[in-house]
């Protein structure tokens, strides 16, 4: 999409409904996939002033963390002289920015990364640029990982990439599985219908224990991402790090939720004016990529990845050299990225690498799934 949306703008509602009328209903993850590039072709829906914050936006530490991780993923690859350091979906272009202000603490690894922005939306594209341009950056944008160099090893950040990706919803009915439909309901209103059958085979094991009306998801998308740059790491060199909210191991339930003006929204109201997300079934992510050929590291905890990497040691330096009110913001920021009641828990990392490389800082312990 090139335009951006307002809420009175009928995209893409009138899309939905001619194909809802042409069809009868339509699968949840076609509405979701409408929805989603529409709210993001909108352009700057982050922070306070949007629809929800993500955790660069919440503190600098957060993304100066993961710009060290990167470093020394970078020392683990033997320092190779040239690098793509990538980013799927990367919002405002925050997290970048404070990963390569990070980054200059190893002048090498900052001399050897080109910066690569896996983004759609061109007003998001926009704001990137202006937001990188003040670290003196000209990032390469992509519509699809599938435009990554393939001469170089490649680094890549996805932070709350994963969960905007459509998901399938398929339900277990009384006698059977059926997919997730939308559709029109009497009066005018988008709602949920039974759409065809689904073969129980086709599904994963952890839904075989699940109880009529209980519903699982699959997110497609998410796993060819994650097999292909799986593919890529074993071929070209690298390492990716997934930053989201969701599932450890694979578990069904209903976990498509909207937010609008930092409020929970109705999923199937106004499509196009609200976040839409679902929780990341990190097992299956996992083993997507190690299908791809990669070697995957964790889940873990946010909270126990970022502590591991020393953001409590930052926080108290932040907090030192601040003014008192400064010193209790950093204090809170900390708090909402590392506490198991806040982001601590609910966030997992998983890690995927190239097989050759050596065990990866904030995993030890963790084991590979």
């Amino acid at each position: 999409m090139t335009g951006v949306r307002r809420d009175t703008d009928p995209y893409p509602d009138s899309v939905l409904r001619a194909r809802i009328d042409a069809e009868g209903s339509i699968p949840f993850d076609a509405y979701m996939a409408e929805a989603v590039a529409a709210y993001y072709g909108r352009g700057d829906v982050f922070g306070l002033a949007g629809d929800f914050t993500t955790a660069p936006e919440i503190s600098q530490m957060f993304g100066e963390i993961l710009g060290l991780w990167c470093a020394v993923a970078w020392q683990l690859m033997d320092g190779p002289g040239r690098v793509a350091l990538v980013e799927l979906g990367p919002g405002r272009g925050t997290l970048m920015s404070d990963v390569l202000r990070a980054a200059r603490l190893l002048p090498p690894f900052r001399q050897s990364a080109s910066v690569h922005l896996v983004e759609r939306s061109r007003p998001l594209r926009a704001i990137q640029a202006r937001t990188l341009a003040e670290s003196g950056v000209a990032p390469r944008w992509h519509d699809d990982i599938a435009e990554l160099p393939r001469d170089v090893p490649l680094i890549v950040i996805a932070n709350e990439f994963f969960d905007a990706l459509p998901v399938r919803q398929c339900q277990r009915a009384i006698h059977g599985w059926h997919e997730r439909h939308v559709t029109v309901n009497e009066e005018g209103a988008y709602a949920f219908t039974p759409g065809p059958e689904v073969d129980a085979a086709d599904l994963p094991d952890h839904a075989r224990a699940a109880g009529p009306g209980s519903i699982v998801e699959l997110c497609p998308a998410a796993g060819a991402i994650a097999r292909d740059l799986g593919a890529r790491l074993a071929e070209q060199g690298g390492v990716m790090l997934a930053v989201d909210y969701g599932y450890a191991q694979s578990a069904a339930g209903d976990s498509v939720q909207a937010l609008k003006r930092h409020k929970f929204h109705p999923v199937l109201v106004d499509p196009g004016c609200a976040d839409i997300t679902a929780h990341v079934d990190f097992q299956a992510l996992a083993e997507a990529g190690e299908a791809g050929g990669a070697t995957a590291s964790g889940p873990v905890d946010q909270g126990a990845f970022l502590k591991a990497l020393g953001i409590v040691q930052r926080a108290d330096v932040l907090a030192q050299n601040a003014a008192p009110q400064q010193a209790a913001d950093v204090r809170k920021a900390l708090h909402r990225l590392i506490d198991p009641t806040e982001m601590g828990t609910l966030f997992k990392v998983l890690a995927l690498a190239d097989p050759a490389l050596p065990p990866l800082p904030g995993f030890e312990g963790s084991g590979s799934t």
